[in-house]
């Protein structure tokens, strides 16, 4: 399996050749376990009940157990981004900008590998966004 300073070493010809792809697939494999463990363990930890007559603890518990729900939400909504980008790798679409075609980029990929649209792409989606809301 390559390395990131391999992957970062290697020439435009060599985008998206197939050591690459391994490498990304690889990554967002041990991402969605590690997101899936992650919601194990959160439902594990909800059906622990723990019976606190105090209302200010019961209070910060249920505060603990809002937090945890919130950011599993978010990381409900991201297994879906790194499912999409596995398929996406398996159906040799992934690397390339969604709007444009071009590549992506490697070191794009590397900081988010979920990401569908280039750098310039995004920039221009936000943009967007900022001017004229959703």
């Amino acid at each position: 399996m390559l390395t990131e300073a391999q992957i970062l070493k290697m020439g435009e010809k060599d985008y998206m050749n197939a050591a690459q792809l391994a490498f990304f697939k690889n990554r967002l494999q041990q991402l969605e376990k590690d997101l899936l463990k992650n919601a194990d363990e959160t439902t594990e930890h909800l059906r622990e009940t723990v019976l606190v007559p105090d209302p200010a603890d019961r209070a910060t518990i249920e505060e603990e157990h809002a937090l945890e729900l919130r950011t599993r939400d978010r990381e409900r909504k991201l297994l879906k981004k790194v499912q999409q980008s596995i398929a996406s790798i398996d159906a040799g679409d992934y690397g390339w900008c969604e709007e444009t075609g071009e590549p992506i980029g490697v070191p794009r990929l590397l900081a988010r590998p979920t990401a569908t649209l280039s750098l310039e792409a995004q920039q221009r989606r936000e943009l967007k966004q900022k001017l004229y809301g959703d």
